[in-house]
């Protein structure tokens, strides 16, 4: 599939992408600087600074930090800020669902895992960020939520972006008169390269393995093309939403899962 590319796009604004080690954060932070803007890729895999050189450009940054605590998100955006002078794009994609299996069969713990990962780096990153967009004088917040808000065996991952959606909704009531556009996307299942960091660090059951196969099957079916989406699918409209082209939007969750609305 040929990808649009829309040069200079981005051209003087500051972007944050959280998660842009990999997977769809790296999609999006590299082709952000590709379209001219300063890009300040955030994460905690220790091959970060090896993902932002390959913007190969002197306007492109990379910063260490562990986003599901409030002090990685805010030294992140001061580091943004102090490196390029402001910030006008923040997009929150650090997520994804650890652990696959029938809520019954989930430990508390592992709930609680749940929600750190993928509710909290979206809720601290859009509290982090507002002093550098209220400098700015406004400013958008990209979300990246999922449509597994209706799906089988992730329910604690569901319930944490339910939770993404709730923030970009009433976030994007509150800040409008303040210039600041808050958006998401709702991503379906994706086709991906193999995870460098693996979503589970303690490696699947075989009844887990077992489980992520009906989920699979569940994705797969539940959307009218009946096939995962491509990494540029989910790449392209974050980048729309976070750039010009969408100045009139704002509130909306755009789900992009081939006709499943989640």
């Amino acid at each position: 599939m040929s990808t649009v590319r829309f040069a200079g796009r981005f051209k003087g604004k500051v972007l944050v992408v959280t998660g842009a080690a990999q997977g769809i954060g790296r999609a999006v932070a590299l082709r952000a600087a590709k379209e001219g803007g300063k890009v300040v890729f955030v994460d905690r895999a220790d091959f970060l600074a090896e993902v932002a050189a390959e913007a190969r450009g002197d306007e492109t940054a990379a910063f260490h930090a562990d986003l599901e605590t409030y002090e990685g998100a805010e030294a992140a955006m001061r580091f943004a800020a102090e490196t390029f002078g402001g910030i006008d794009i923040l997009i929150n994609n650090v997520g994804g669902a650890i652990r696959m299996r029938p809520y019954a069969q989930f430990e508390p713990q592992q709930i609680d895992a749940e929600i750190r990962r993928s509710l909290m780096p979206t809720l601290y990153g859009c509290h982090a960020v507002l002093p550098h967009l209220f400098a700015r004088g406004g400013g958008t917040i990209v979300n990246v939520s999922s449509n597994a808000t209706r799906g089988i065996h992730r329910v604690p991952y569901s319930a944490a972006k339910g939770g993404v959606n709730a923030i970009t909704q009433s976030l994007a009531m509150e800040l409008a008169e303040r210039n600041i556009r808050v958006v998401a996307t709702a991503p379906g299942g994706t086709e991906a390269p193999s995870r460098r960091v693996p979503r589970n660090a303690a490696g699947d059951t075989p009844e887990e393995t077992a489980w992520m196969a009906d989920v699979v099957r569940q994705v797969t079916q539940s959307g009218f093309m009946k096939r995962y989406g491509s990494i540029d699918e989910q790449a392209a409209p974050i980048l729309f939403l976070a750039s010009e082209e969408a100045s009139f939007i704002t509130g909306t969750v755009l789900p992009v899962a081939g006709g499943d609305l989640g």
